[in-house]
């Protein structure tokens, strides 16, 4: 396997090429030869890796997308969820007991691929999302993968860039943004986003968050810096936390920028980011909220 997808088309275009790498892994698993026709035909198994617990809006349009190219779990595929529950650490752990037991093919975000590839050189490994694979060691380049990922760059480093740039259009006396960034996630958005901060004359302070309780500090930090907004970068832990990352942050009365419409959702202001892919499939727009 060796497709990649640049952004290109939008969500909908995700969830189609998604769909499209997932069924031709299991395509490739599920065609028998004439001679075994007689024998019960396999029911593959997909290992599901995610950070949040349900419902899961990514998972939900996935499993539609599985259904509209007719595999239906519990039917004609088996799925093995494996959810991490905010905590990142286990990825791990997960990922080895999935190639213990033995599934066709792996999908996960791009933040957990690492832990995947290194668990298994052997089985597909699909990514619904990720920011730059190249970057993050995961493929050798974009045309070219190699090896047994595949999937989906957002070429979110791009769109780091344009969140500063509508940050400081919807805000023109900003000065100081403070920036947080889960040190987990390969470091690909945080330089577009300081180089664009120099280009606007921001000052930024850039704070790691790992944990809630990084959080509150994270935030008294950046108030005690004046911070006038914050602009959040790409992580599974902060969208798998968003709601007590919210309170948090509407506590603190800070502007902030957002990478996901679902933050939107929740009562956020300022994501720029399209929405992950919907039950329908149909690309959102981008959303604000004061």
């Amino acid at each position: 396997m060796s497709a990649f997808w640049g952004q290109g088309g939008g969500f909908l275009m995700i969830r189609t090429a998604v769909q499209a790498l997932v069924a031709l892994s299991l395509g490739m698993l599920v065609a028998v030869p004439a001679a075994d026709a007689q024998q019960p035909a396999k029911v593959p198994r997909i290992g599901l890796i995610g950070a949040a617990s349900p419902p899961d809006p990514l998972v939900e349009a996935f499993l539609q997308g599985l259904r509209e190219l007719g595999y239906v779990e519990g039917r004609t595929i088996a799925i093995e969820y494996r959810r991490a529950e905010g905590n990142l650490e286990r990825i791990p752990d997960l990922t080895a007991e999935l190639v213990r037991l033995k599934i066709e093919v792996i999908v996960t975000p791009g933040q957990f691929a690492p832990a995947a590839k290194q668990a298994t050189s052997t089985v597909p490994i699909v990514l619904p999302v990720s920011s730059d694979p190249v970057a993050a060691g995961l493929v050798a380049n974009l045309a070219r993968p190699g090896g047994n990922v595949t999937g989906l760059s957002m070429m979110s480093p791009e769109l780091s860039e344009k969140r500063m740039e509508l940050l400081k259009e919807a805000l023109p006396k900003l000065s100081r943004v403070a920036v947080l960034r889960d040190p987990r996630q390969p470091p690909t958005d945080l330089p577009p986003t300081e180089a664009v901060g120099r280009a606007l004359g921001l000052r930024l302070q850039v704070l790691e968050v790992r944990s809630l309780d990084d959080l509150e500090a994270a935030l008294a930090a950046a108030k005690k810096g004046r911070a006038g907004a914050l602009n959040m970068l790409p992580s599974a832990f902060f969208f798998a936390h968003r709601a007590g990352i919210l309170e948090a942050v509407t506590k603190a009365r800070l502007p902030a920028m957002y990478h996901q419409r679902e933050f939107v959702d929740l009562g956020a202001s300022c994501p720029t980011r399209q929405s992950s892919p919907t039950s329908t499939g149909a690309p959102p727009p981008t959303w604000t909220r004061s």
